[in-house]
């Protein structure tokens, strides 16, 4: 039997405890909602960005990669309207000066009521004061006027900190991709539609950051700006639509129980949104915003043409059209999905005897380690070592451990998601060439003795295995 953590805190504490996640600066009393990734962590966070890329790039015919600079021209984020309207509107309760964001105040308090992004001020107060939300902190109705904050991270770029000397951290990945539209394109020789993928940071300094890592300050995303003529456009979205579902499923193990897809209404759009679908997962807190898909339109190539009077334009060679391209926007933070593969695969399981463990049943693909090697007794530490070296060359993720009892190594090495535990006993010793050993699988903890060459095709014939069981759910 197998039983979810309950709560974020008991799940965070499990992340901590074993190496997943540090809170940021702890020493000094930490940074508030800031994590720092662990050696788990890092393992962890790399597999998914590279089983993304190699869904999403690599596997495809018509999608290149960038890695565009963090600080950019300030004049990105005056076209792209970041400057002047990305903000929140910011409301604090008089009463116990909680402070919230107006619309995930309304949205909280009931998710059916619909009010637009880009909503004045006078209209988020209409709908707070209409249904009479509370603060849900201290239950009263005492509200100061609603304004907007600005999200960007300010700098200076230089010694002088004046005002042509400012820039700003960028607050997502996208325009990077922008405003290389057509290096890419006429560097690589692409003719549409194709798309450019990045993975990289962004900074947005947020109201209320917070349930863990799900929003955080600094995060990292995973884009694809995929340009396209614009009769094309509902195609290819629905082909992302049914592709990334598909991956969050077969390659990131995630429920299709734990799955939903909203689409914005109307009134919810984006201002560049022509249609918007989010992949919303079941998170600790409920179910909120994992990956999303917008139309973009021809919106954001149209404003930096308009601005720095460049070109953007692509000529059709076949139909000898010119055009500025539309743009399908498939987008992922790496963190919040982290999130929700950590939330999915984490359990307390029942075994015989009143007896339990926590198992991390973490797709192959992503487990931190695929192998730990164990000495059954520390006399043969030195054989463990020598084998635990020839599968480092064989370029497999392993760890060795030889702490403890060889029960309490197989508790451990499957509360971090290890695959298989290879113990090395003194049968190991027979053959010094081709030596063998025990491996136990994680999940069935069924055990078989194999040789060290026959490792490489028994770990990828149950990584396919794993896979095939994971499709037909």
């Amino acid at each position: 039997m197998k039983n979810k953590f309950k709560t974020q805190e008991e799940l965070v504490n499990h992340l901590k405890t074993v190496g997943f996640v540090f809170a940021n600066s702890e020493i000094y009393n930490g940074l508030a909602n800031a994590w720092d990734y662990g050696p788990l962590g890092v393992l962890l966070k790399n597999n998914l960005k590279n089983l993304w890329w190699k869904e999403f790039v690599t596997k495809q015919k018509d999608v290149v990669g960038l890695d565009s600079a963090i600080i950019l021209n300030p004049l990105v984020w005056k076209a792209s309207g970041h400057l002047d309207n990305f903000s929140d509107p910011l409301i604090d309760c008089k009463n116990c000066k909680a402070r919230y964001r107006a619309d995930k105040l309304i949205e909280s308090f009931d998710e059916n009521i619909h009010i637009a992004e880009n909503s004045s001020n006078e209209e988020f107060a209409k709908v707070l004061n209409d249904y009479e939300i509370s603060c849900p902190t201290c239950k009263q109705f005492n509200w100061t006027e609603i304004r907007h904050f600005n999200l960007m991270f300010k700098t200076y770029q230089g010694v002088i900190e004046d005002a042509k000397n400012v820039v700003y951290l960028r607050p997502e990945t996208a325009q990077g991709i922008f405003v290389n539209f057509k290096n890419v394109q006429r560097s690589m020789r692409l003719h549409l539609p194709f798309g450019i993928a990045q993975i990289g940071k962004s900074f947005r300094n947020e109201i209320t950051p917070g349930n863990f890592i799900f929003r955080t300050r600094e995060f990292e995303q995973m884009e694809i700006e995929f340009f396209l003529k614009e009769e094309s456009a509902y195609d290819i979205f629905d082909k992302y639509l049914n592709q990334i579902e598909n991956w969050l499923v077969s390659a990131c193990g995630l429920s299709l129980n734990n799955l939903r897809k909203h689409e914005h209404p109307k009134e919810e759009l984006s201002h560049y949104s022509k249609k918007t679908i989010d992949f919303e997962y079941n998170f600790l807190h409920g179910f909120s915003e994992l990956y999303g898909i917008a139309y973009r339109t021809n919106y954001d190539l149209s404003v930096h043409m308009n601005l720095s009077k460049k070109d953007l334009t692509y000529f059709d060679e076949q139909t000898k059209e010119k055009y500025v391209p539309h743009v399908i926007e498939p987008s992922v933070g790496v963190e919040r999905l982290l999130y929700a593969i950590l939330t999915e695969a984490t359990f307390i399981e029942k075994l015989e005897n009143d007896d339990e463990r926590i198992l991390m049943d973490l797709k192959y693909d992503l487990a931190p380690y695929k192998i730990a090697v164990m000495p059954l007794v520390n006399k043969l530490k030195d054989k463990a070592e020598e084998i635990y070296g020839k599968i480092l060359d064989l370029n497999i993720s392993a760890t060795f451990d030889n702490s403890g009892s060889i029960g309490k190594r197989y508790r451990r090495q499957d509360a971090i998601g290890t695959i298989y535990c290879l113990t090395i006993d003194f049968d190991s010793l027979d053959d010094q060439q081709d030596p063998s050993f025990t491996i136990r699988e994680r999940n069935s903890m069924a055990q078989k003795r194999i040789k060290l060459s026959e490792l490489p095709l028994y770990l990828n014939q149950k990584a396919h295995e794993d896979f095939q069981r994971q499709c037909q759910k």
